[in-house]
């Protein structure tokens, strides 16, 4: 059975150009270029986790990843005979009424396919264990796929699988499900993303100990997804800067590996969640900070080279566990929603300096962002500029040719 065709695949209502040039200090390491596309819709994603009840974002967005929603592989498949389709029929039906691609991540493993029960209790007891027979593992995306062909664009293997909440087999056994998933969807939904098992970044033994060796497997089986993925929490007192050093970081991993050139999702992010350790408090942003911040996130990923980045998340009232809020009226939402009105539906080329820039085309017409991720620095208003509008929606007016100085807080340019 096939669901939902409408939103299935990547709209091509934007024909995407961008030179990046990616500066990491001493250590520089260019983005592939030719992957990013930092004005296509779906390169801005959101965490919706109620979704499935029909909650519905004030903001736009090109993509919803599926996680935290309450239709696990354990929820789906309460037992080896029996599944519950209706979550994740109404979570995909209301995704596509948003016109909004679909990334579903297919672990974790139930309770009674768990080789081992006390592996893990989120979101179900065994949820971090390695599936009790690869049987199980091919007839459940079987089952999915098979279901889903025309209404998922993308299927991840799992969840930071290099935290042992989410994972405690080997990147080994990892790899093996990454590959027996890859030739089931490659099967039964040609054109379908295949991602890999998210890693997050901030607690660097973990990061270590699991993403490089994940990678040395996949290698051997000849590199069985279409894009990799990570997490760039920075740590809770960290800022977009430090994000951008771990993109770095992920890089030269997949560098080091002799990773091919495929796309590099950001597929959770947020900032001033607490950790790694008691020296890293929770913290609460808001504010100009929060506005700026989130733009920062977005720029920072079509300067680098993210080609997807998913917010954690959206919202209907406070999320005590995020430091950055995105519901309707957050500065959050707002500085999300006002990058991608810039951004969305341009040819876009950006390039790294003191001040960054990313420079839209729309329809002939050239606006320029501005921003710098440390600091500040002097910039020049470019020609044909009259306004300036900052990430949290101010405007100003401006004289073509005139040197101002840029800080942290994104800001556009460009004939009102």
């Amino acid at each position: 059975m096939r669901l939902f065709t409408s939103t299935r695949r990547r709209s091509a209502a934007a024909v995407i150009s961008i030179a990046t040039v990616c500066a990491f200090g001493a250590g520089v390491v260019a983005a592939p270029a030719a992957n990013a596309a930092p004005g296509d819709a779906v390169s801005y994603g959101l965490h919706v986790p109620q979704i499935a009840n029909g909650l519905v974002p004030t903001v736009p967005t090109g993509t919803i990843r599926l996680w935290d929603v309450g239709i696990s592989w354990g929820k789906v498949q309460p037992s080896s005979s029996k599944y519950w389709w209706t979550g994740m029929d109404k979570a995909i039906a209301n995704s596509n009424k948003l016109n909004a691609k679909v990334l579903y991540v297919l672990g974790s493993t139930p309770t009674w396919a768990a080789s081992d029960k006390g592996q893990g209790t989120y979101p179900n007891k065994g949820a971090a264990s390695m599936p009790s027979s690869m049987t199980l593992w091919k007839n459940w995306v079987t089952a999915v796929t098979k279901r889903y062909a025309a209404s998922i664009d993308a299927y991840q293997i799992w969840n930071e699988a290099n935290l042992s909440t989410f994972w405690m087999g080997t990147p080994s056994q990892m790899a093996d499900l990454t590959s027996e998933a890859y030739k089931i969807i490659r099967k039964n939904d040609p054109t379908a993303q295949i991602v890999s098992a998210s890693s997050t970044v901030r607690l660097t033994s973990a990061y270590n100990k699991f993403f490089p060796a994940y990678l040395k497997s996949l290698k051997k089986l000849k590199w069985p997804v279409t894009a990799f993925s990570v997490h760039l929490y920075p740590n809770s007192l960290g800022t977009p800067a430090d994000r951008v050093t771990y993109i770095s970081t992920v890089r030269a991993s997949l560098a080091a590996a002799g990773a091919p050139a495929k796309p590099l999702w950001d597929t959770e992010v947020n900032y001033g969640l607490a950790g790694p350790g008691s020296s890293n408090p929770k913290q609460n942003i808001d504010g100009d900070k929060a506005a700026a911040w989130v733009s920062q996130t977005y720029l920072d990923s079509a300067r680098l080279g993210i080609d997807r980045t998913y917010w954690y998340s959206y919202t209907p009232s406070t999320y005590s566990l995020l430091g950055i809020q995105m519901y309707p009226g957050t500065a959050g939402a707002l500085g999300y929603a006002t990058t991608y009105g810039w951004m969305v539906g341009g040819s876009v080329t950006c390039a790294t300096a003191a001040v960054n820039t990313c420079t839209i085309v729309k329809n002939g017409v050239s606006s320029t962002v501005a921003w710098a991720s440390t600091g500040s620095g002097p910039f020049v208003v470019p020609a044909g500029a009259t306004n300036s509008v900052t990430a949290a929606n101010v405007s100003t007016p401006v004289v073509a040719g005139t040197s101002i100085t840029i800080g942290s807080m994104p800001t556009w340019f460009g004939a009102s």
